[in-house]
């Protein structure tokens, strides 16, 4: 099994030009989104009102979760990201708290 690492390379005559190094710049943001995302997935779930508080305490965020109302229903659509590592042990207790519809996706990016 071979070992890598990600290296961004930049010719110095080019880091001195401001365009250029501006463009460097934004390749530079998007690879480490990239690698970042590799980490992470998103999960979206239905949760009923009465369960609102209990699932969200259980969800990890960068910030905090996406809570939305469904239309016409007591029920919420709530969205995070989390770290690949905990999902396994996180959609079950999610589902035995009354989550349900739980959707895992994977990133490309996170900025």
């Amino acid at each position: 099994m071979m070992q890598t690492n990600t290296q961004l390379i930049v010719n110095h005559k080019a880091w001195e030009n401001k365009f250029k190094r501006e463009k460097i710049e934004q390749i530079a943001l998007l690879l480490k989104g990239a690698l970042l995302a590799e980490k992470l997935v998103g999960l979206k779930m239905n949760v009923p009102e009465e369960r609102l508080e209990k699932i969200v305490s259980l969800l990890p965020s960068l910030n905090a979760p996406t809570v939305s109302s469904l239309y016409q229903s007591k029920w919420f659509s709530v969205e995070t990201v989390a770290n690949v590592n905990i999902i396994r042990d996180l959609i079950p207790e999610l589902l035995k708290n009354g989550a349900e519809g739980i959707i895992e996706y994977p990133l490309n990016k996170v900025v």
